[in-house]
């Protein structure tokens, strides 16, 4: 993930914590997160040099406005379900973490990958490359409101 962020100075990754997936977050706040990723998983003194989010819930009653939106223009990548303990349950779910979104400069959702694809893969670049591409301006980005 670092080095995704590294290698597209135009790009801007942002992790998002989320506990709805068999608890694999439990931090109860960015301290506790960082020390988890830095020491357990990915673990080896990892830093990510991307923001990360406060830890929100992605799907059910409490799913964060982003998400809704999210989910909203993007088809879900997989329809095999999860252990899930959230309610209600919708077939546009996130599915479990490491599930990736790609958001163009206009703040429109552009595609969603499964969990499993590399954020480092050629598909996952050739797809970060073609946005970069599209007109820039030197104005503020045109972010719709959420909620």
């Amino acid at each position: 993930m670092n080095a995704l962020q590294s290698n597209n100075k135009d790009f801007q990754m942002i992790g998002v914590p989320c506990n709805q997936f068999h608890y694999q977050e439990p931090g109860a706040n960015s301290t506790e997160i960082m020390n988890g990723i830095t020491h357990v998983r990915p673990g080896f003194g990892f830093v990510p040099n991307f923001p990360l989010t406060e830890k929100i819930e992605v799907n059910g009653q409490n799913q964060d406005p982003l998400f809704t939106y999210l989910k909203k223009y993007c088809e879900p990548t997989s329809y095999k379900m999860f252990g899930m303990n959230w309610s209600p349950i919708d077939s546009r779910d996130v599915r479990w973490n490491f599930e990736k979104f790609l958001i163009g400069r206009d703040g429109k959702p552009v595609k969603r990958y499964y969990i499993l694809v590399d954020p480092t893969e050629p598909r996952v670049q050739d797809d970060i490359t073609a946005e970069l591409k599209k007109s820039r301006h030197d104005g503020p980005v045109d972010i719709p409101v959420v909620g």
